[in-house]
């Protein structure tokens, strides 16, 4: 929408933009909070064999299953809050306006933090907000806010140039590539580390390292665009 001329070398900027940081934030951490003798790593490899697909499909299913069970329940019970929060004003009356409602008066609140990165508006707090449950649900929160259709550019461009400049847009895209995933990723740092403080702090990490990010590329492209 912003930069149609150079879109694949967006994108690319940001899938590189993931790997990046994260070796950086490992090398931070190896250096601060997990100092000391590395931790002898042995890795023993199974001899390998023809898949059936019997097997195939036992693992499948376990997958799904897991998924359905544990990350499928909270994007479903995330996804009712959602909604009543954009449908709902704060006297729990049906909204005619989103901007009237729960998740805009919680956006207003969040959007100061934004402010140094060029898109302190509470539409782009909110939409970082709906893509806590996956991450496409952030366009497709702009496209609601701003009321442009999602194939066509141009007009998504235009909407959102009076709350966003293109370094402010670069900052966002920035933002939402290296932000907290989504719920399900959430329950999955949950289980795999078995411990919720670990969780907290992983996501603080995230945010952390998001908001930063999102600030040093605001300031560098402020000073180029």
């Amino acid at each position: 929408a912003f930069f149609p001329q150079y879109a694949g070398v967006i994108v690319f900027g940001l899938y590189i933009l993931g790997p990046v940081m994260a070796i950086a934030s490992g090398l931070i951490l190896k250096r601060s909070v997990f100092r000391g003798e590395p931790a002898p790593f042995l890795l023993e490899l199974p001899p390998y064999r023809m898949p059936t697909l019997h097997n195939i499909w036992l693992h499948v299913w376990e997958r799904v299953r897991d998924f359905l069970t544990r990350a499928g329940t909270i994007i479903a019970a995330m996804s009712v809050v959602v909604w009543f929060l954009q449908s709902f004003g704060p006297d729990l009356r049906l909204a005619e306006d989103t901007a009237d409602s729960i998740l805009a008066l919680v956006g207003g609140w969040i959007a100061p933090v934004f402010e140094p990165m060029g898109f302190g508006v509470w539409q782009a707090a909110v939409a970082l907000l709906t893509g806590l449950i996956a991450k496409e649900a952030v366009v497709s929160s702009m496209s609601l806010f701003y009321g442009f259709s999602l194939t066509d550019y141009a007009a998504a461009g235009a909407a959102m140039s009076a709350a966003f400049s293109p370094a402010a847009a670069l900052a966002f895209l920035a933002f939402c590539a290296l932000y907290t995933p989504c719920v399900a990723a959430i329950a999955a740092i949950r289980r795999e580390m078995g411990s919720r403080s670990w969780t907290v702090l992983a996501l603080i990490w995230q945010l952390g390292v998001a908001w930063l990010a999102s600030f040093g590329v605001y300031q560098i492209a402020a000073m180029v665009l």
